[in-house]
């Protein structure tokens, strides 16, 4: 790998994206948010699914990625920018505006509108490869969107891209899929957990060298990440434990993003929970106390 771009480990928060009441990207609390994340210990800060990225703009995606850069001390901690689209032309502007702002990275999932067959999903992939010179996160986002990337495509673009590609592996049953590929790369594969740290605890020992969670407990997976990395089983449960039932409430998109922003809101990050409409998720009174009640054990655990 060029020696311009950070390598990424460790805790990479993907951030949520505020908008303020005129349903712009609200800058101040993004800022906020970013500088919040960094200081609870995180090693770097990512854009994805739950960044809203599929309801921006270009314009607006672009600009979400030039704050982050902007933010962020690429000699401190790592920027990874969300650069899928659904056309190939469109994947690699975002991948060469990214690569003009300093970015450590970008993250790429297949096309979800057309039914692709590996090859063309490789060749996706190679074009932009081959028309620049970042590092790229080959994101399965099929727990989100698209269908499952098979374990062979992935191998065959570890094998021609091995020194600028790490792997984000979402498709169940993950521990396994994720052994089966390192397997077939030898273990060299650089692959970054991307369940919102939910399968942290078992992908850890198979071989993951980061995780990409939500941005909302950004410390509790800090501290999680620190306890699996020392070998403290308890704490590490400890933690897991809370943490597992509040992703089992996060089934859909839309409720990563509600509870996410809830949290955020709740710990005075954000200034509202406003989402880029339609939006469809919502949750009752009940679930609130719930995940009020999950928050306070994650607290107590760390």
């Amino acid at each position: 790998m060029g020696k311009d771009f950070k390598e990424l480990a460790g805790v990479l928060p993907v951030l949520q994206t505020p908008f303020d009441v005129n349903d712009e990207i609200d800058e101040l609390v993004l800022r906020k948010e970013i500088d919040w994340v960094i200081g609870n210990g995180a090693d770097g800060v990512t854009t994805g699914m739950v960044s809203e990225i599929l309801k921006l703009h270009p314009a607006e995606r672009m600009k979400l990625h030039e704050i982050v850069c902007d933010s962020v001390d690429p000699a401190k901690s790592s920027t990874t920018l969300s650069c899928g689209a659904e056309s190939t032309k469109q994947a690699m502007a975002y991948t060469k505006h990214a690569q003009s702002l300093g970015a450590s990275a970008v993250m790429i999932n297949a096309p979800v509108l057309s039914d692709l067959n590996d090859e063309q999903i490789y060749g996706y992939f190679s074009e932009i490869f081959h028309a620049t010179e970042i590092p790229i996160v080959v994101q399965d986002a099929s727990g989100y969107v698209g269908r499952q990337l098979s374990t062979s495509l992935q191998v065959k673009l570890f094998e021609n891209f091995q020194s600028r590609i790490y792997f984000k592996p979402e498709a169940p049953p993950i521990g396994i899929r994720l052994s089966a590929f390192m397997a077939e790369t030898g273990g060299q594969a650089r692959v970054l957990e991307g369940s919102a740290g939910g399968a942290l605890v078992d992908t850890f020992r198979r071989g993951v060298i980061g995780t990409m969670p939500g941005a909302e407990v950004s410390w509790a997976i800090v501290s999680l990440w620190k306890a699996l990395v020392t070998s403290d089983q308890a704490k590490a449960d400890a933690i897991n434990g809370p943490l597992a039932i509040l992703i089992s409430l996060q089934h859909s998109l839309d409720a990563y993003l509600g509870v996410e922003k809830y949290l955020l809101l709740r710990q005075g990050i954000f200034t509202n929970q406003l989402m880029r409409q339609p939006f469809a998720y919502e949750f009752d009174t009940q679930t609130k106390d719930l995940i009020d009640r999950l928050f306070a054990l994650l607290k107590q655990s760390i």
